[in-house]
């Protein structure tokens, strides 16, 4: 059993819900980052979102943005990243998500990635800007190695489009809190537009969204601090938190933050 499914089953039966914690790879460059990723691991991430940097990135807020910036700056290409996760697994039964745009994946070579992936012991791939319909020819070659799809659900998902995408999608859901770009949110995580508390409207998704898959759902983006990630995580399986621990990583107060976030989320 792949281990992505394998933690939320074990989780589940102990009444727990999960940490997926984001790093960049190769921020500020890959020995930090390695000591960096090794720190979070150890202090309560149930899975890890590893990041491939890139120079065009879409979804991503500024606090990425810069984390991406300094690995490209640093020589980190996704090579490195597959050789350093192979590193990871040999020390972590962790979960691990290779997190990416599709030109780095696509420059690489569809086959080959997915097959030196599984080798290294990376667990699922999450695309971020790889629409559904055009998706088939990287979903066929990581089913062949085990790897699964995890896609991402917005706000503004219809149902209808949800049950077609998520028709295809393994592991869990990526269900996207806010409209916009990754980073931190004051206050509650919603879009500054927003009217109702977070409490209701991610509720109200979440429930929405449970009746198009079985799969458990993971809410992200937005989320910096324990409070945050309690609420998320009061009507989500897991809370997916990346910016904050990247900023945490660059003030060396990554492992502190791990703790409040794993603190916050088990104990829902």
């Amino acid at each position: 059993m792949n281990r992505i499914t394998q933690t939320f089953q074990t989780l589940r039966m102990q009444g727990r819900k999960a940490l997926i914690g984001y790093l960049t790879a190769g921020d500020p460059d890959l020995k930090t980052s390695e000591r960096n990723i090794r720190l979070a691991l150890a202090n309560g991430l149930d899975i890890l979102e590893l990041g491939v940097p890139f120079s065009d990135p879409t979804a991503d807020g500024p606090v990425i943005q810069a984390a991406g910036q300094r690995a490209l700056a640093s020589g980190a290409n996704l090579k490195q990243i597959l050789a350093m996760a192979a590193r990871l697994r040999r020390s972590f039964k962790t979960p691990m998500i290779l997190f990416s745009y599709a030109n780095p994946l696509f420059r690489y070579g569809y086959n080959a990635l997915c097959r030196d992936a599984a080798r290294a012991g990376i667990d699922g791939l999450l695309v971020v800007d790889l629409p559904y319909e055009e998706s088939a020819e990287l979903r066929t070659p990581m089913k062949r190695h085990g790897l699964l799809f995890i896609q991402l659900i917005a706000p503004t998902t219809s149902p209808e489009r949800a049950r077609r995408l998520l028709a295809e999608a393994d592991g869990f859901v990526y269900y996207i809190l806010v409209k916009g770009v990754t980073g931190l949110r004051k206050r509650r995580v919603l879009p500054p537009q927003a009217d109702p508390p977070m409490a209701e409207n991610t509720k109200k998704n979440i429930d929405r969204l449970r009746t198009c898959t079985d799969l458990p759902i993971a809410a992200g983006f937005g989320i910096g601090d324990g409070a945050q990630a309690r609420e998320a995580a009061r009507h989500a399986d897991a809370v997916v938190v990346g910016s904050a621990l990247v900023e945490a990583a660059r003030k060396g107060r990554l492992a502190e933050l791990v703790r409040e976030l794993a603190a916050a989320v088990h104990g829902v």
